[in-house]
């Protein structure tokens, strides 16, 4: 009886803190407010760029966009950057989106929303160059130069893959393919529908068997780390978008 009795008070003196921590949870917040912060370092098509009038476009962005409406709230964009996006989403932002690959040291920090595309690693060449680079083997070379975007899944891959090939870091990733049409750099790893994008936009450029990835990865959205409330709720959307149509009418519009 007086076991009883004492798990009975137990649960009485957790209620008010299990009503705080749903309180907490930035599905609330973002609904209370009207305002869904999103960072996006805005360098990276056709998930996120940053247009030159401020506003951005691409694939990321129409669907994250289409998220807020439907928590009733406006989108407001916060321009990040590779090496400093985690910090950026922690103290600045709700989610995080434009092409950001899953990965365990970025898990360590914040939740990820379940994946929207299956996406790998692939190298983009001079067209006369792709039957040169068709694997790690190939590009690991003292001759051949890679060029990689800091701070991101991007560089991280050329750096534990590579290590004899030269690996050069360029800061604008929105004219880094062009080094490579202009010859002062032989590949880039990318993601796979990154080099189809730029394939496309880049005559001259070959996406390197973009259907067959030199590593597996996944695409998602970064969440607030132990906001399960939120998760769930941008988990199901992602899974509605994709069962109506949504997505795929989305994708569309940026890759295919």
């Amino acid at each position: 009886m007086r076991l009883a009795c004492l798990f009975a008070a137990l649960a009485t003196l957790l209620l008010p803190l299990q009503g705080l921590a749903q309180d907490a949870s930035r599905l609330d917040t973002v609904q209370k407010l009207g305002r869904l912060r999103v960072c996006t370092p805005g360098d990276y098509k056709p998930f996120s760029l940053a247009r030159a009038d401020g506003a951005f476009e691409g694939l990321d962005v129409d669907l994250v966009q289409s998220a807020a409406k439907a928590l009733g709230a406006r989108v407001e964009f916060v321009k990040s950057a590779w090496p400093t996006l985690m910090k950026d989403f922690v103290e600045k932002c709700d989610v995080a989106v434009g092409g950001i690959s899953v990965t365990l040291e970025r898990q360590k920090t914040a939740f990820f929303s379940a994946p929207y595309m299956v996406n790998g690693k692939a190298p983009i060449t001079r067209c006369e160059n792709v039957a040169k680079f068709q694997s790690v083997a190939d590009i690991d070379k003292p001759t051949v130069t890679v060029i990689e975007n800091p701070g991101g899944s991007n560089e991280r891959f050329a750096r534990a893959n590579f290590r004899t090939a030269k690996i050069v870091i360029f800061n604008d990733n929105t004219t880094i393919f062009d080094e490579i049409l202009q010859g002062r750099a032989d590949v880039m790893i990318s993601e796979s529908v990154e080099t189809l994008a730029q394939q496309k936009a880049r005559p001259g450029l070959c996406a390197v068997n973009p259907d067959k990835p030199l590593q597996y990865g996944e695409m998602a959205w970064l969440l607030p780390r132990g906001d399960a409330a939120f998760k769930a709720w941008m988990d199901q959307w992602l899974h509605l978008a994709k069962a109506t149509g949504e997505y795929d009418a989305v994708l569309a519009r940026w890759v295919r």
